[in-house]
């Protein structure tokens, strides 16, 4: 009998808190979130609602505290002020309405200006752009600064460090940040840091998970840019990190999985607003300010090319690299090529290439056959067959490639590439860089790398793909619904 009233004292007790959970779940969810990601957290609470409402408590805040938010804010004000009256070089003539008005909200967003005089090269070798960066840093009179989400000393990546060696060796300030988790859980963090530390470098973890020492935030959130600038004058920046094309990871080389990225060599004074994206950073983490940069420095580069960096991130109070994307997709008139490695849109994204496609538009979309990642993977796949019956054309690069270039391109002038997916982490989750580039020489550069992608990609059928087996349609419709909890 005691055991009897014991256990209607437990149900009733559980009941009483599921209850009270839902109510509270109904209440607290909803408040300032899309509502795709409300139904998601909503129904993981109700099937789960003690874990359901744990993990929630855990990762479902995506914006970071107030107090680093706050900090995003005042620098904006500080770059505004700053850029309110620089010179940016002569910008190009016949410059577009729509594009006047996305440079305008860019800038809203972001900060930083449209600037002109600026030379723009991609570099489509993965070798070669780490090389390529070594001999930049080699040149350096006055600093290096480096940001990359993954940062390691390896085989692939040894001239490279071995340029920042030699960099610090000659009295040159070397700055060096890197996402904390991301590099914590990838192989070589400890031999990459203790190099680091013996080269005498001013090195940093972003966004680090301490909570002994007041630093916490939600576990997921990232900085996801990948930047390297060299006094002032020269700057890379797009989809690519520092290290091995297999990432060093058992299961990659098991597989022989490589990843194909895209940097971009920027000289001119669009420079300084890379360089800029990068003092942010360094400030939000440090505090401080590092000497010997002037950001008013803005020397014609070797081009013609008006270029603007927009940064985007949870210290932004909105998706600014989603909005910038919106806002090429909507002026589009001929073509739009996106390559994104995970592409999982949000509705407003998908709205946009389908009225897109309805106004004759021809959209392309490249991603990997594969992937490294199975969740993302999934998620991304259960959006193809909307797609292709709204007419995008998918183009699968082969395996044993991940292929992980980020860029959009929209008719024949105007182009975007960076360091942001096309998914809903990168929107609202991750720290994000776009750069933003008007000049057709610029976009044909990336028009021959489209056409190299499409030679060796097969490109996907709407009748092969509603074959797939069952199996593979339920993983693909479970995984979107973890994708919208943000």
């Amino acid at each position: 009998m005691d055991w009897w009233a014991n256990s209607a004292f437990w149900f009733g007790a559980y009941t009483v808190v599921d209850i009270i959970v839902r109510i509270v779940a109904l209440i607290v969810v909803p408040g300032n979130r899309k509502p795709t990601s409300a139904m998601a957290w909503l129904l993981a609470i109700f099937l789960l609602p003690i874990p359901g409402m744990l993990l929630f408590l855990l990762i479902g805040n995506p914006r970071l505290p107030r107090k680093r938010r706050r900090m995003q804010t005042e620098i904006n004000a500080v770059l505004r002020e700053a850029n309110e009256h620089l010179e940016r070089g002569t910008l190009r003539p016949h410059e577009p309405e729509w594009f006047t008005s996305l440079v305008r909200m860019n800038r809203e967003l972001g900060a930083l200006p449209l600037s002109g005089d600026n030379g723009v090269r991609l570099v489509t070798g993965y070798q070669e752009s780490l090389d390529e960066m070594a001999e930049a840093i080699r040149s350096a009179r006055r600093y290096v600064h480096v940001e990359f989400y993954i940062l390691k000393s390896d085989r692939s990546t040894e001239n490279f460090f071995r340029a920042l060696e030699e960099a610090c060796a000659r009295g040159i300030p070397v700055r060096v940040l890197m996402d904390h988790w991301a590099n914590l859980s990838k192989p070589l963090h400890r031999r990459t840091r203790d190099r680091l530390e013996r080269m005498g470098a001013d090195w940093h973890y972003l966004l680090p998970l301490r909570p002994l020492h007041g630093r916490w935030q939600r576990p997921d959130l990232r900085n996801h840019r990948k930047l390297l600038i060299v006094d002032g004058e020269v700057a890379y920046l797009g989809s690519q990190n520092v290290t091995d094309a297999s990432y060093n990871v058992r299961a990659n080389i098991k597989r022989g999985l490589q990843w194909v990225d895209l940097m971009v060599r920027l000289d001119g004074p669009i420079v300084s607003s890379v360089d800029a994206v990068f003092l942010s950073d360094y400030y939000s983490e440090t505090g401080e300010t590092p000497a010997g940069v002037d950001l008013r420095e803005m020397d014609a580069g070797s081009g013609d090319l008006d270029c603007q960096v927009v940064p985007s991130g949870p210290g932004f109070e909105v998706e600014n690299n989603l909005r910038l994307f919106l806002g090429l997709m909507y002026a589009a008139q001929e073509k739009i090529i996106m390559i994104s490695p995970y592409f999982v849109p949000d509705e407003a994204l998908m709205l946009a290439v389908s009225a897109a496609v309805s106004r004759g538009v021809r959209v392309e979309l490249f991603v990997s056959e594969i992937s490294d990642q199975a969740m993302v993977f999934h998620a991304q796949r259960s959006y193809y067959e909307a797609l292709l019956r709204a007419g995008v054309r998918i183009y699968l690069f082969p395996p044993p490639y991940i292929l992980h270039t980020k860029t959009l391109s929209i008719d024949d002038e105007v182009a975007v590439i960076g360091s942001s997916n096309m998914d809903m982490r990168s929107f609202g989750l991750n720290f994000e860089v776009s750069l933003l580039v008007r000049g057709e020489e610029f976009v044909q550069q990336l028009r021959r790398v489209e056409d190299d992608y499409r030679d060796r990609s097969t490109r996907l059928s709407l009748v092969d793909w509603v074959r797939r087996p069952f199996g593979s349609r339920v993983l693909d419709n479970l995984a979107r619904l973890t994708s919208a909890l943000q």
